[in-house]
């Protein structure tokens, strides 16, 4: 007797306006993640010991936290705190599943340029057949919503 294989559950695309309301309230929990990590040790250099670091050594420690801070979520349930709260997911776009390491660098590094020029990278949803952001077209990644 031949059983059923099990049906996978229906992925569903997170649309355009879900996917920009959660970057809104990201970049408001960001404020506190980089207030942390960021601000708090550049107060204690200058005013301990006097010293400001570089610009460019603010920037890549303004990278790199944010990147794993993202890398971090991504990898361990396909979700930072603001795509929980507006359910959504972050999977790779061949199977479903979470992004390796590389990948979740890859998206990451790659919004970087898609928000900063201009946001270019977040229009391109409105002309890219599923409405995906141009780095997850990229990087090969796609966020689904999650219903409760």
């Amino acid at each position: 007797m031949n059983k059923p294989l099990p049906q996978r559950p229906r992925v569903e695309l997170a649309g355009l306006r879900r996917r920009l309301a959660s970057m809104l309230y990201e970049s408001l929990l960001l404020l506190g993640v980089l207030g942390l990590t960021f601000m708090v040790p550049y107060l204690v250099l200058g005013v301990v010991l006097n010293v400001a670091p570089a610009g460019w050594v603010a920037w890549l420690h303004v990278y790199l936290v944010l990147g794993a801070y993202f890398v971090w979520y991504w990898r361990r349930r396909g979700q930072t705190l603001a795509m929980q709260t507006w359910r959504l997911q972050l999977v790779r776009a061949t199977d479903g599943r979470a992004p390796s390491v590389a990948t979740a660098w890859l998206r990451y590094t790659l919004a970087w340029p898609s928000v900063l020029c201009f946001g270019v990278g977040l229009a391109w949803a409105l002309v890219d057949r599923d409405r995906q952001f141009l780095h997850d077209r990229l990087a090969g990644t796609r966020i689904v919503f999650r219903p409760a």
